[in-house]
């Protein structure tokens, strides 16, 4: 059984479950399928507001897909979950990408 196959069928019995929702979404971005990534990301972020990787990564395959200002909103979103969670780290990383962003890079 494939990861993708593995992880849709972990979601089938714990639909709300961050952690292998995000793993699905990573999945689909390895396997270059951005659309369903990104897809995989909202929905983990649906059902938990606070899983910080979850921004940090939809906010870079945003950015990384040109799509500048729904990246700056997923980021400046991701931040607040990042302060509220206290994670420094990913709120450091995130604000880095939100700054290159602003700059046009």
């Amino acid at each position: 059984m494939d990861k993708i196959a593995m992880l849709t069928e972990i979601l089938q019995q714990n639909p709300t479950d961050s952690f292998a929702r995000y793993g699905l979404a990573m999945a689909h971005l390895s396997d270059g399928n951005q659309d369903a990534a990104l897809a995989e990301f909202n929905t983990t972020i649906q059902h938990n507001p606070d899983y910080v990787p979850a921004y940090q990564m939809s906010g870079q395959t945003l950015a990384k897909l040109h799509r500048t200002d729904e990246a700056k909103q997923r980021l400046s979103d991701g931040l607040a979950a990042a302060r509220r969670t206290g994670n420094q780290h990913a709120a450091s990383e995130m604000q880095a990408l939100l700054d290159e962003l602003d700059l046009g890079y």
